[in-house]
């Protein structure tokens, strides 16, 4: 069922937004206790593997926080980022940028999605209500309200000209915390997250990063070297169902290898060595030294 809400029900980051709406649309589980974090996360339509295999890397270290994934819904990083949180467990907050009968959201293709979204106790928030037509301009509009609602905007993969740039540039403009994985030198989708870290978004390499920037105090992995027994790091599940990583780990168990070497010995091409490589060490399940690769 659709509801409006006022102001006074809004989340305190939302109500002290500049200039928030009077009212918004909500289907589903919007109001959430004191300290729950809203971190946005948006990216490309045109989604790389790396990109996927980063929104699953950092939201699955989330699991268990009182954080709220928001995003928009859309193709690409944002619906990622949604399954994602509900393969966590985490409370998903969708965007859709269109009104909130299921025969209007938008994209259609998504309907299901957001149907998941709210029977997992999620929430759909729109400003516009039903029977307001979809339109440009509508996006935007919901870009803006992502950022207000949001202790923080994660941006990973987004090309030149990407509206998930917009999204950080009202996240700068609300005092709003910018975060940005980096990405392959040679891809277009990398433009975006390397321009903000230019202009100072926090650099984000693993969930580690992303808690301590939502305020959340965590313990990170203090040893050096060879790992203590009994304290070997498990292997995430995207990370076993993912033949050529597993691979890539077994090879290089005897000993360090450089890339020429490994990428000959798997026979794969350099890019697909490369971001396979950069998930795994942001895993914590490899370690690049100079020339050389070594897993922990």
């Amino acid at each position: 069922m659709i509801r409006e809400i006022y102001k006074e029900e809004y989340p305190i980051t939302l109500k002290n937004m500049k200039s928030p709406p009077n009212k918004l649309q909500v289907r589903g589980q919007f109001g959430m206790p004191q300290d729950q974090k809203y971190l946005c996360i948006v990216g490309s339509r045109s989604w790389t593997s790396y990109g996927q295999e980063s929104v699953h890397s950092i939201i699955s270290g989330l699991k268990g926080y009182p954080i709220s994934i928001v995003s928009g819904l859309a193709y690409g990083i944002d619906s990622i980022s949604h399954v994602a949180a509900l393969e966590a467990g985490l409370h998903c907050i969708a965007f859709p940028g269109s009104s909130l009968e299921w025969d209007q959201i938008y994209p259609p293709e998504h309907v299901g999605l957001a149907q998941t979204i709210v029977e997992r106790g999620g929430a759909l928030v729109s400003e516009w209500e039903p029977g307001y037509p979809t339109g440009k301009w509508t996006f935007p509009a919901r870009n803006r309200l992502m950022a207000g609602l949001s202790h923080a905007v994660l941006i990973i993969e987004a090309a030149h000209k990407s509206g998930s740039l917009m999204t950080a540039k009202y996240a700068e403009d609300f005092d709003r915390d910018v975060l940005a994985v980096p990405g392959p030198i040679d891809s277009p989708q990398s433009y975006g997250p390397h321009m903000l870290i230019r202009r100072g978004a926090a650099l984000i390499s693993s969930s580690f990063d992303v808690l301590e920037a939502l305020g959340f105090e965590v313990e990170r992995p203090t040893y050096v070297g060879k790992k203590k027994p009994g304290r070997r790091k498990p292997i995430p599940v995207h990370i076993r169902e993912d033949m050529l990583a597993m691979s890539i780990m077994e090879m290089l168990k005897p000993h360090s290898m450089t890339m020429d070497q490994l990428t000959e010995a798997m026979n794969a091409p350099v890019q697909t060595m490369n971001e396979k490589l950069t998930i795994l060490e942001l895993e914590g399940l490899v370690r690049i030294e100079g020339t050389r690769i070594k897993s922990i």
